[in-house]
Order: C-alpha cells, then structure tokens, then sequence
C-alpha cells in the first residue's frame, strides 16, 4: 500500500503562494489546476518508489488560521500541502461536520448563542467527563448557523481575526475543495467508539459517503484515519480504502479496546508482531512524534528510535504529528526569543529544524499545523528529489 495525491504543478504552487487572500487563492486553485491535475481517480505513487515524505496540512494550515475553516484548508493548499485534514464528528441527523472535538465550545461561538443556552450538558467521552455544548445534541441546520473561532487565542492572537467569520464546515464542503485544488483529503474519525454507542456509528456511513465521491479505492488521494482499531477494521471489512491508525501515548488504551475491557496499550502496539498484525488492516501508522524521535530529560530532541525501520518491514508506512513552530510544541533545543518573556511560548523558533530531524528519521509523511514550513524543509532536506520544488 502506498500514499497517493493528485497532483498540482510547481507553477501552479507558485501562482497559489502569491495569491494575497484566501479568497484569491480559492480563485487560483480553481483557474490554475483545470491545465494541471490528472482526471479524477488518477494519482501519483507515493510508495516504495516515492521520491519525498509528504506533508499533510494539519486541520489545515491551523497556524495561520482557525482549524478546520475554508481559510486553513486554503492556506495550505496554496502553501503546497499533499493533504488536507478533517477530522470529523456527527450531528443529531449523521451528517459528518469538521471539528477536532464533538464538544464545541473552544471552536464555535455556540457559548455566546443564547437559543442553544440549555444545550449546554455534561457528558462522559470516551471516559472523559467534559461539559460544554456537543454536535450530536444539533441538527446539521443547526450547526450551519455557528460560526468558527481559534481554539489557541494564548498562543496564536492573529488568527483570532478570522473569529466570527466561517461556519463550521461538512466533510463534503472540505471533499469538494481538495479535489477542486488537486489534492488528497485524510479524514479522521472522532470518537467513533463514542458516536457508536448513541446510535451514530461513523464507519459504514464514512465509507459511503467517501464513495459518493468517487474515493473508494486504495489508489484513490484518501486515507482514512482513527485513534480507534476496531472502526478501522470495519471500514477495512468494507472498503479498499487505505486507513490508519493513530498511536497516542504509549501506556495509553485505545477508546475502542478501554471499552472492551482490554489493557492493551498504544505502545503495546509498537512492537513487530503487533505492527505485522495491523498491516492486515491499516496502512499507515500516525504516530505522536515521540514515538519516531524521543525528547532527553531536558527536552531537547533526541536520537531516532527504529520504529520507522520495523513498521515498514511490517509494510506500513509512517506519519508523525504534529509539527508546529510555536515554542510550547517546540523541543527546548530549538526554541527562539527570550526565555523570560511573558509571550516567549507564543514566540516561533526553528521549527523547519524539526521538520528535517523527521523526514531525515525516514518518516513517510508529516502532520504540521505550518505547511509553508513543511515544504521549504523538505525542499531543504531532500534538495533535488523533491519533484514539487518550486524554486528555479
């Protein structure tokens, strides 16, 4: 199994970049692909032939705008992302809307609207007990009147400009961009185990609704991804659709298996006879990064492990998450500005550092929140390998 996009031009990478807005660039996306990407269902091997790791937008280019909006998703396009990411939750009437939680106070304006006041509950999550306002408490019309808000404002103040401005958008409207744009789309499952138990079950109605657009097939630009093993089965069972896993941290359980009764842990999962059992069914493993390159005791960035080196003798490819330029997910070693400033933690160091220590590390794709960065690392890091390198 191997990675696939659709393909978008260096050309048309570099008209994208220049392009001042993010309604500009949604013009460039549509005026320059037309002359550059292949007919639908064709796509680019990006396997044991490949040449470059890919970068996959993380909830979009998230760094520069609120997650999961038109404006991130576009951003990264134009920044020359492979992949965009929406992570999907349900509404009342299981049509799949784009938010990194199904509680959504910290990214809607949903607080501040006093008809859904007596929506506001405490639930029990994937045992964790959370209060707030949840998306299958509201029907999708309802959802359609919200409005998108940064989740960081502590960290990321710019991006607060976009606040108020973007509904919160469905898997369609984000389908239907990245295949406008050319590029591949690598949806994630929340909560599944969760959505399952109140009679919303994300697998099968995932898998249909990926077919409806002509995305059923593992050379197809989709890879469908969970935190969950057992939805990954299913949608396994019933599609050829690539899937992945996601590994949290290693003395964690997946939801899926806590609920089940079983002790088995994300590093439980690590080792090469688990690795070989979940290539039956999943392609890719979405490691947190620690797993590929450990932090010393005093947070600095470490040697690589040789997790790379046994899942892809296990035939499952890697990606790690998240990579971010801010100094709070940065490695102490890497880290910019003055240590006593009260906005050292907003404050970017050189993230394009960390970038290169993992395409270096043999990793297959990255998960960044800055794909701008992402690009001009690979570029960097792989020199003339890089098929997309806009650079003359």
């Amino acid at each position: 199994m191997s990675w696939n996009r659709l393909v978008v031009s260096a050309a048309t990478v570099v008209a994208l970049a220049g392009a001042s807005t993010p309604a500009l660039q949604r013009v460039a996306v549509d005026a320059a692909v037309d002359e550059t990407r292949p007919a639908v269902g064709t796509a680019t091997g990006r396997g044991e032939g490949r040449d470059v790791p890919l970068v996959l937008a993380h909830r979009g280019a998230s760094g520069y705008a609120p997650e999961h909006t038109g404006a991130a998703y576009e951003m990264a396009i134009s920044m020359g992302a492979d992949y965009i990411e929406p992570d999907l939750v349900l509404s009342q009437d299981g049509v799949f809307f784009v938010r990194h939680e199904n509680e959504i106070s910290g990214t809607t304006d949903v607080a501040d609207r006093p008809e859904f006041a007596d929506r506001r509950t405490t639930k029990t999550v994937d045992g964790v007990e959370l209060t707030g306002w949840f998306t299958e408490d509201f029907t999708a019309a309802e959802l359609r009147t919200l409005r998108a808000r940064e989740r960081l404002p502590e960290l990321r103040p710019e991006n607060t400009a976009y606040d108020g401005v973007e509904p919160v958008p469905t898997l369609a409207e984000v389908v239907e961009l990245a295949q406008a744009a050319g590029v591949g789309v690598i949806p994630e499952m929340k909560h599944p185990t969760y959505f399952a138990s109140i009679g919303l079950p994300m697998p099968q109605r995932l898998v249909d609704e990926l077919a409806s657009y002509g995305l059923d097939d593992e050379d197809d630009p989709v890879v469908v991804q969970s935190f969950d093993v057992t939805p990954l089965q299913e949608v396994d069972a019933v599609s050829d659709v690539r899937t992945s896993l996601n590994l949290a941290g290693p003395t964690s359980v997946p939801p899926d298996y806590a609920a089940q009764g079983r002790r088995t842990t994300y590093g439980d999962l690590t080792g090469s006879g688990q690795l070989r059992r979940l290539s039956r069914f999943v392609d890719v493993i979405g490691a947190e990064k620690g797993y590929v390159i450990p932090r010393e005791a005093d947070g600095s960035l470490g040697e690589p492990t040789d997790l790379v080196a046994r899942a892809h003798r296990a035939g499952l490819e890697v990606a790690v998450y998240t990579l971010r330029r801010e100094n709070a997910f940065l490695p102490t070693d890497l880290r910019g500005g003055d240590p006593a400033s009260p906005l050292y933690a907003r404050a970017t160091g050189e993230s394009a550092k960390e970038h290169r220590a993992f395409y270096e590390a043999g990793v297959d794709a990255v998960f960044s929140d800055n794909p701008d960065v992402a690009v001009a690392a690979r570029h960097e890091t792989f020199a003339d390998s890089d098929p997309d390198d806009p650079r003359p």
